[in-house]
């Protein structure tokens, strides 16, 4: 139970939240220019006053409590809030300014990391920290403003600003094809090497989903890296459950051959993620905004207007028909355009 007789202190809550983002009681006395003596009193000082254990010490690791957690959430949105207040005093110009702290997957997609320094020349007061993880951080534990999630559902408490939507779906070579056979059932796929990907970037999987069910398999090989399976597919080394979006140049030009698409298929979207709270620091705003503004161009064909669900459409049986219907509009556009 919370013993609190007195309320809170910034520079306790400042000491907490510092300690959990470093993980480390020295690393956070360093960066706020304190002794470790004065951090560990201060870290003491908000325990005693809650009645409640928020961290759990050893020599070599920090580990929120449940209870912990609950106040490290907290927390964040009261230093931001403040931290905005001070600064919005100081301000003589509307500029946008601040720490902005952003996690994306390893990604082949240049255009959008152009995008990214695009947004970095044009707001050059913000002080930006881009890191690229093969797992799904904890935005609200690891420290994070926003994150790029590819994903058919988001955590609770989380705002998902869309970029683009496109599906998984099986792909392998012709190669591959001709000599192991072509499946037709779900079952026949565990007579096939199958290239998984990992669950929420950390664990191999253990399944694909068909339909929106699972079918259990046996990978032959697993790697978080989307880039790789799909070279390994290439190559004639089994059949991968891959992003269309990965593997739409390959498929055109019949390098690789959809599996089952009409079943080997989950629909997904690409999304940036950041805590849901009342109060948004500008620089996150400021760079969700422009994401949204600039970066679905990214995920598009080269060369050919469209949607990502034109671009699943073209992986299945039909898709030479939506291919044409979107030609057909696309000339449609650029006629009427001219005789305006």
């Amino acid at each position: 139970m919370i013993q609190m007789t007195q309320p809170l202190e910034s520079a306790e809550l400042l000491a907490f939240s510092r300690a959990v983002d470093a993980k480390s009681l020295s690393r956070a006395a360093a960066e706020l220019g304190i002794p470790r003596a004065t951090l560990s009193r201060r870290l003491a000082r908000l325990e005693e006053r809650l009645g409640v254990r928020l961290l759990r010490r050893s020599t070599r690791s920090l580990v929120l409590t449940d209870s912990g957690e609950v106040l490290y959430r907290h927390a964040r949105i009261v230093l931001d809030a403040v931290n905005e207040a001070e600064a919005s005093l100081r301000r003589t110009d509307d500029a946008v300014r601040g720490e902005l702290r952003v996690s994306i997957p390893q990604i082949s997609n240049l255009a959008l990391l152009d995008v990214i320094a695009d947004f970095v020349r044009a707001y050059p007061q913000v002080r930006m920290q881009l890191q690229f993880s093969s797992g799904m951080v904890d935005l609200r534990r690891d420290g994070y403003d926003v994150a790029l999630r590819a994903s058919t559902e988001f955590e609770p408490g989380l705002v998902a600003r869309t970029l683009a939507r496109t599906s998984f779906i099986a792909v392998a070579s012709p190669a591959y094809l001709a000599a192991h056979g072509t499946p037709t059932k779900l079952r026949e796929l565990r007579e096939h090497r199958c290239l998984m990907g990992f669950a929420r970037g950390e664990l191999p999987q253990t399944h694909w989903m068909a339909a929106g069910k699972k079918v259990q398999l046996d990978g032959a090989f697993s790697s978080n890296n989307q880039v790789l399976l799909c070279r390994l597919a290439l190559r004639g080394g089994g059949i991968a459950f891959v992003p269309a979006l990965e593997v739409q140049g390959h498929l055109e030009r019949g390098e690789l051959v959809a599996v089952m698409p009409s079943v080997l298929r989950s629909d997904l979207r690409i999304a940036l993620v950041y805590p849901e709270r009342e109060f948004v620091p500008s620089q996150v705003r400021a760079f969700v905004d422009w994401m949204a503004a600039k970066a679905p161009e990214t995920f598009l064909p080269r060369g050919e207007p469209g949607s990502q669900r034109e671009i699943a459409a073209r992986a299945s049986p039909h898709g030479e028909r939506a291919r044409k219907g979107t030609r057909a509009r696309a000339i449609g556009a650029r006629v009427a355009s001219r005789a305006q």
